[in-house]
C-alpha cells in the first residue's frame, strides 16, 4: 500500500522506512512545540509564526521555480493579493458595503477566496508569458511585482493607500481566542502548511509532476513528447499563487493591519532563497531551508544583537548599545548565497534528481576537459 505523502514513492525499503519515521517525527515536534516552548520558557510564539507563513509562501513558490523551473521574481505580489482580499471581505473599512454595513464574510471562506483570487491572477501572469524563459520570463515576473505594491498605494479610496487596512477579520472558532492568544494561529499555519505539504508531495509524484520535470528539462522534448505546456505553466503559476493566497489572507487577520510596504521585492527574495538554502524542488530541503533562514532572521539576529548591546553597555561604547545586526540582514543573505553557489549550488538538501542533473553536468564537463587535454598532447606530440 502506498503511503500518503508524494515524496517517499521515491524511496524503497529502509530509505522510505527512514523518511516515514523523520516525517512523522518532525509532525509531532510541530505539533508539540507551543508546550516546548512554554515549557523551556523560550518565548518563541511571536516569532515561530512568521517563519511558518514564510515556510508556506516558499512551498508554493518551488512549485513554480523548483518543479516547473519558471523563475518567479515578482511572488510577493500574490501574497499582497490574497491579503487584501481577505481584508476586503472582513474588515469594516471595506470598499464593498455588505461588510462596512456589518456582514463580513466567514474568514475560513475569505482564507479559500483569496487563494481562488491568486490563483485566478497566476493564471492572469502566466498566460502573457508562455512564451517568455529565464532572464525574459523574470523580468516580466519582476515587473508584476512591483506594479501590486504601487497600485495599492495609489488607489487609497480603495485600499486605504499606505495609510493601511485595519482591523481585519479573525476566525471564529468556538472556545479560541485568536484575538488574544498566539498558540491558535501556530495550529492554523501547521494545518495549512502541512495540508500544502500533502498536495505539493502528491502532485510531484503524479503525472503532473512529471510533466513539470520535462518542461523544466526541455519545453521543445516536453513539447515534442504531448505534454500540454501551455495548461501545464498555467497550472504550476496559479498552484503557487494559491498557497501565497492562504498565506496572505493569515498573515493579514494576524497582524490585523496591511499596507504595501509589506509586500515588496524583498519579500520575494527572501522566499526564494529559502529554496535555493533549503534544495530546488526537494519539499523536505524547502522547509528545511525556510526553517534555518527565519529562525537566523527572527531568532538569531536578535540573540546577537542583545549579545552586542550587552558588550556595548559592559564597556561603556555607546554604538555597539545601539547596534542592530538585523540591518544587515541584505548584506549576510547575500554574502550567504554567493557562498552556497560556489559551495553548493544544489542546496544542503537537494532533491536526488537535482543533485544527479548538476552532478552529471560536472562528470561530463570534466570528461570533456579531460577529452581536450588528451587531443591537445596528441597534437603537442
Amino acid at each position: 500500500m502506498r503511503p500518503t505523502l508524494g515524496w517517499w514513492y521515491t524511496a524503497t525499503g529502509a530509505a522510505r522506512e527512514r523518511r516515514i519515521w523523520t516525517t512523522g517525527g518532525a509532525i509531532l515536534l510541530a505539533l508539540l512545540f507551543p508546550l516546548i516552548n512554554g515549557w523551556l520558557g523560550l518565548g518563541w510564539e511571536a516569532k515561530v509564526i512568521p517563519i511558518a507563513l514564510f515556510i508556506i509562501l516558499a512551498l508554493g513558490l518551488n512549485v513554480v521555480v523548483g518543479f516547473a523551473g519558471l523563475l518567479d521574481l515578482g511572488y510577493a505580489a500574490f501574497f499582497a493579493i490574497g491579503a487584501y482580499t481577505a481584508a476586503f471581505l472582513t474588515s469594516p473599512v471595506s470598499p464593498f458595503a455588505f461588510v462596512r454595513e456589518g456582514h463580513p464574510v466567514n474568514f475560513f471562506l475569505a482564507m479559500f477566496i483569496s487563494a481562488g483570487v491568486a490563483a485566478i491572477f497566476g493564471v492572469l501572469l502566466g498566460a502573457p508569458t508562455l512564451r517568455l524563459r529565464g532572464d525574459y520570463l523574470a523580468i516580466v515576473t519582476l515587473g508584476f511585482g512591483e506594479i501590486v505594491p504601487l497600485v495599492v498605494k495609489n488607489t487609497p479610496e480603495v485600499t486605504k493607500g499606505t495609510q493601511g487596512m485595519n482591523p481585519i477579520g479573525f476566525p471564529e472558532v468556538p472556545g479560541v481566542l485568536f484575538a488574544v492568544d498566539p498558540i491558535p494561529w501556530y495550529y492554523l499555519i501547521v494545518a495549512v502548511l502541512l495540508l500544502s505539504v500533502v498536495i505539493t508531495g502528491r502532485l510531484r509524484a503524479g503525472r503532473i509532476g512529471r510533466a513539470w520535470a520535462a518542461m523544466r528539462e526541455d519545453e521543445v522534448a516536453a513539447a515534442s513528447m504531448g505534454i500540454n505546456l501551455v495548461t501545464t505553466k498555467l497550472f504550476a503559476f496559479s498552484l503557487g499563487a494559491s498557497f501565497s493566497g492562504f498565506a496572505g489572507s493569515i498573515w493579514a487577520s494576524y497582524l490585523q493591519v496591511i499596507a504595501p510596504e509589506q509586500f515588496d521585492f524583498s519579500v520575494s527574495i527572501f522566499v526564494l532563497c529559502m529554496i535555493i538554502l533549503g534544495g530546488l524542488g526537494n519539499i523536505a530541503g524547502v522547509i528545511a531551508g525556510g526553517v534555518l533562514l527565519g529562525g537566523v532572521d527572527r531568532i538569531l539576529f536578535d540573540w546577537i544583537s542583545g549579545i552586542v548591546h550587552g558588550i556595548g553597555a559592559a564597556i561603556g561604547n555607546q554604538d555597539l548599545e545601539l547596534t542592530d545586526v538585523s540591518r544587515s540582514r541584505q548584506l549576510i543573505f547575500g554574502i550567504a548565497l554567493v557562498f552556497m553557489m560556489l559551495v553548493r549550488p544544489e542546496g544542503l538538501f537537494p532533491s536526488a534528481r537535482r543533485r544527479a542533473e548538476l552532478h552529471a553536468a560536472e562528470e561530463l564537463g570534466e570528461v570533456a576537459a579531460e577529452q581536450e587535454r588528451a587531443v591537445f598532447v596528441e597534437v603537442e606530440n
